[in-house]
């Protein structure tokens, strides 16, 4: 839930910034960049999960990895096609080079510096790619916000049938759902916040983000209260 919601925020935030006030493209790229590595170090140096810590990352860099999207393609011109196979060749690249190295993709494996810095160069790959493709859906083919929304979370429920009812491999399907929920969020956020005569219901991204960013911090209170989402420490 807190990662569909970051991926939302992402979009609108975004557009928040670079729009409604009027910062631009580079000038929101370069602070919201700096203010990632901040928290990447931050993350990295903590010995254990902190929720607060960690779902500031995922939302950082779910701003950047649109920002990174948008650059290609409002600032140099490149297609949305050509991002969205850029990313996925990226994508997969970073997938085939870590499992050579790690033998392993599980997210419950990443307790070293280097299989966390694999991860977090896969989850930015995945925010630049599903913001390319979830536009290219919704923009590119015409089928509007809300229906690129259902087809993304239609897609990941059927990745999620085909784990629980026909035993998909646990870390193929987590990756494919962790990936769809990109598109999914960016398509959700466009929708809340554009105009109604752009396809959106016109809450805007101001009114959007804040909304969303309440409701993620409400969930990481709830979390960091009761250590739900905590796994018992790995040591090997």
């Amino acid at each position: 839930m807190i990662k569909i919601l970051a991926t939302t925020v992402g979009e609108t935030a975004a557009d928040f910034l670079n729009v409604n006030l009027n910062w631009g493209l580079t000038n929101t790229s370069i602070v919201m960049t700096v203010l990632l590595l901040i928290t990447l170090l931050l993350q990295f140096r903590s010995k254990q999960y902190v929720p607060g810590i960690y779902w500031l990352t995922v939302v950082l860099i779910s701003v950047v990895g649109t920002l990174v999207t948008d650059n290609l393609t409002d600032n140099l011109g490149v297609p949305l096609v050509t991002t969205t196979l850029i990313f996925a060749i990226a994508l997969l690249v970073t997938f085939v080079i870590w499992f050579i190295s790690e033998k392993t993709l599980s997210i419950h494996s990443i307790y070293t510096s280097k299989r966390e810095a694999f991860y977090w160069l896969t989850i930015l790959f995945s925010f630049a790619l599903g913001t390319a493709a979830g536009d290219l859906v919704a923009e590119g083919l015409n089928l509007g916000y809300w229906v690129s929304a259902l087809i993304f979370a239609a897609l990941i429920g059927a990745v999620t049938l085909a784990h629980y009812r026909f035993k998909l491999n646990a870390v193929l399907a987590f990756w494919i759902a962790y990936i769809l929920t990109r598109p999914l969020g960016a398509s959700l956020g466009d929708y809340l916040s554009q105009p109604r005569g752009d396809g959106g219901l016109g809450l805007g991204t101001t009114g959007t983000s804040i909304i969303f960013l309440v409701t993620i911090l409400i969930l990481v209170v709830y979390l960091s209260k009761t250590n739900r989402d905590k796994l018992p420490s790995v040591n090997s």
